[in-house]
């Protein structure tokens, strides 16, 4: 089963100074890599690089992230991220593109996303996504 990994666990696992309450997060993903599973949307790689100032870093954790492939995204996918934003939003919750392509992915690839961003469980009330859930 891969798993669709979201900007902020693959920003906490690329921090030269972990913080204490992601070592958690970073210990599942860390298995997650070492399975093979974790999945890494090109939305997400670009998540990831922008904001970097520091050329040197920027390129740094870039060729960090060549090492993974970016997964498909196709036209569907767009078109349903569209409609999960539309839904969610006449429900009164708001979220972004990205967020809301990764939950399109999750629904149509059966995949579920490891995130720490609390907005996927207000989206799950609206719209059948699938969270990665681990025990610490």
């Amino acid at each position: 089963m891969s798993v669709l990994v979201d900007t902020p666990v693959w920003s906490a696992a690329l921090r030269k100074r972990l913080a204490p309450e992601a070592e958690s997060v970073v210990s599942e993903f860390s298995k997650l890599l070492y399975q093979g599973v974790a999945i890494l949307p090109g939305i997400i790689r670009q998540e990831v690089l922008s904001g970097i100032a520091d050329a040197a870093q920027f390129r740094k954790i870039r060729d960090q992230l060549r090492d993974f492939e970016d997964f498909p995204i196709e036209r569907d996918d767009h078109e349903l991220a569209a409609e999960l934003f539309t839904r969610c939003r006449s429900k009164g919750v708001q979220g972004s593109h990205t967020d809301f392509l990764l939950c399109a992915l999750s629904m149509r690839r059966d995949m579920p996303i490891f995130t720490t961003d609390k907005d996927f469980d207000l989206f799950s009330k609206h719209i059948k996504i699938h969270l990665h859930h681990f025990s610490v």
